[in-house]
């Protein structure tokens, strides 16, 4: 099925958690935050949270500085 990685089409079995598309993608585990549908997700929640055909995840990326 197709869902959205910040904007970027990617194909995902059907089923497959937050969790599971984030490590397929690489993201790293700590240090980010992540919105399905413009909704937050809470990490405790990711490996539980199956997505849909179409859903739109945006992850965003903790940055240090000033």
């Amino acid at each position: 099925m197709t869902i959205y990685i910040n904007k970027t089409e990617t194909e995902v079995s059907d089923g497959i958690t937050v969790g599971e598309a984030l490590r397929q993608m690489q993201f790293p585990e700590s240090d980010i935050a992540v919105a399905v549908d413009n909704k937050v997700v809470p990490r405790a929640l990711w490996d539980s949270t199956q997505l849909q055909a179409d859903a739109r995840l945006t992850v965003i990326r903790a940055v240090c500085g000033g």
